[in-house]
């Protein structure tokens, strides 16, 4: 049972009857329209308590769990009116009488200055409710990483469907120290059931009358209450006074983050790289659990929308310093320090240089979205509507063009900015030769003096085993498939690490 944000004592009686009364309503209007999750009622089920409920519970909050009024409101969408009954029922009954699972977490340190991993640190890990509680106690290797451990988290149904009042991860503390290092305190690290997380970790070195540093990572912006998005028009006129000042789509090396409202001249500004912008703010707004063509179709409109604002200048030609804010009014919800989980990271890795495009404009469009329950938002994305098209098994795309209109499609960017050597067209192994495996080769023996369980190879410029046994000892320090072939999103993330650790065009 979850108790406070942890799981207590899995050997729980219930005895429970329902009566279940499901329908299905429908007014035959398109979500897309009204972007309510009342349009299409996928089901209107009545749980009414007809018989007593026996919980074997530490405290209220739990019992108060178990006998709570579960009027699930599932997914909305007409996508999702064909949701059998049964299948409602059995997942009603599969929160009620799920035991504890377990998600995992590995901790990456490095230091802020140089960007170097830090051997040695400690991470203690607790309960948020219960921090005095140590549940681990990890120590990071050579490149910086802990082990990966299980702890454990609410059923992984809890975030299949918008339950209310049910929280679908648990939230863990985190104190990070180091010889040398100020310490660190993570609050609110998130773990779902099934999920690898990654929590990042910068340590500043000691200074004097520095303090320990505390982060506070709040709520998924599912879970939470977060200011509504403001409307706005989709493609920004382009003025002969110079508005748009960029030729083609760039894919910014660094995204300036305001961590505010545009007005607030006191919050703090974050150089942020491109890639791991994305990741946190898809980690900050959707479900790591869902199916991956509605990850990837999320994923894709964030970047679409950060991509707007890059490409547009959209706050420089207001007056402001910054790229796009933290603020889910006007954009989108990134948060300092927070986990960022393995299924969108991957997925980011793949995809970061894709935007929404439209016949004949330049632009990549600005794909605004909600969430379907809380807030709705007529012809924009319904995120939790998008979970259940991919439930229902549409692809990103069809995802896409379901909110965004038929003509939306998906379009790649010509230029990555902060790149040594753009990918060469086709994946490098065994067999390979030429300019680009020397480049390869060289970049990789670089990263290889700071993560010294890389070997270096011979910059010869053929892929010989050598090769393919180093970029596979990459490939496992950085979390990628350990394919040994070094594919598009291998390429980059070479080469990002690469740039982070030689700072070349590196921002102060």
């Amino acid at each position: 049972m979850l108790v406070g944000g942890r799981m207590e004592d899995d050997r729980w009686m219930i005895g429970l009857e329902y009566l279940i009364q499901a329908g299905f309503i429908t007014d035959g209007a398109d979500e897309r329209d009204d972007g309510s999750l009342g349009t299409v009622l996928v089901a209107q089920l009545g749980l009414q308590l007809v018989g007593a409920v026996l919980v074997n519970v530490k405290d209220e909050q739990t019992a108060g769990l178990v006998a709570h009024d579960l009027a699930a409101q599932l997914t909305a969408d007409g996508a999702a009116a064909a949701r059998d009954q049964n299948h409602l029922v059995m997942q009603v009954f599969r929160v009620h009488f799920a035991q504890e699972e377990e998600g995992q977490l590995m901790v990456d340190v490095t230091d802020r200055v140089n960007n170097r991993p830090i051997d040695g640190a400690s991470v203690s890990i607790s309960y948020v409710g219960d921090p005095q509680d140590t549940l681990e106690q990890l120590t990071t290797d050579s490149n910086g990483m802990t082990e990966e451990i299980d702890l454990a988290a609410p059923p992984r149904s809890y975030s299949e469907y918008p339950l209310s009042d049910v929280q679908p991860y648990s939230e863990y503390n985190l104190i990070i120290t180091a010889p040398g290092y100020e310490p660190t305190t993570i609050s609110g690290s998130e773990i779902f059931s099934g999920e690898l997380s990654i929590q990042p970790v910068r340590l500043n070195p000691v200074l004097p009358n520095a303090s320990a540093s505390v982060i506070n990572i709040p709520a998924n912006t599912l879970w939470g209450v977060f200011p509504p998005k403001i409307p706005e028009d989709e493609i920004k006129p382009v003025r002969s006074s110079g508005e748009i000042v960029l030729s083609r789509v760039v894919i910014p090396e660094y995204v300036v983050v305001h961590d505010g409202v545009p007005s607030d001249s006191s919050a703090t500004d974050y150089y942020v790289r491109y890639a791991d912008y994305i990741k946190n703010v898809a980690s900050s707004e959707i479900y790591s659990t869902w199916p991956e063509a509605t990850l990837r179709a999320n994923i894709t409109a964030i970047m679409s929308f950060t991509l707007n604002r890059v490409y547009t200048e959209w706050y420089r030609n207001k007056g402001y310093d910054f790229t796009i804010t933290t603020s889910t009014a006007y954009d989108h919800k990134w948060v300092y320090g927070r986990n960022i989980f393995d299924s969108i990271s991957r997925i980011v890795d793949e995809i970061f240089a894709s935007y929404v495009s439209r016949p004949n404009v330049k632009q990549p469009i600005l794909t605004q979205y909600c969430d379907g329950k809380r807030v709705s938002c007529p012809n924009a994305m319904s995120q939790w509507g998008s979970k259940a098209l991919g439930d229902d098994g549409y692809s990103d795309i069809e995802i896409l063009r379901y909110y965004y209109g038929s003509s939306a499609y998906i379009n790649t960017a010509e230029e990555i900015s902060g790149i040594p050597a753009s990918y060469p067209g086709y994946e490098l192994t065994i067999g390979s030769s030429g300019e680009k495996v020397r480049q390869l080769q060289e970049q990789l023996n670089t990263i290889a003096n700071t993560y010294t369980s890389i070997p270096k190879v011979a910059v010869d410029g053929i892929y010989g085993e050598a090769t393919q046994e180093a970029v596979r000892q990459f490939q496992k320090i950085f979390n990628l498939p350990q394919t040994g072939v070094v594919d598009y999103p291998t390429w980059y993330r070479i080469s990002a690490i690469y740039v982070a650790l030689t700072k070349i065009a590196e921002l102060q």
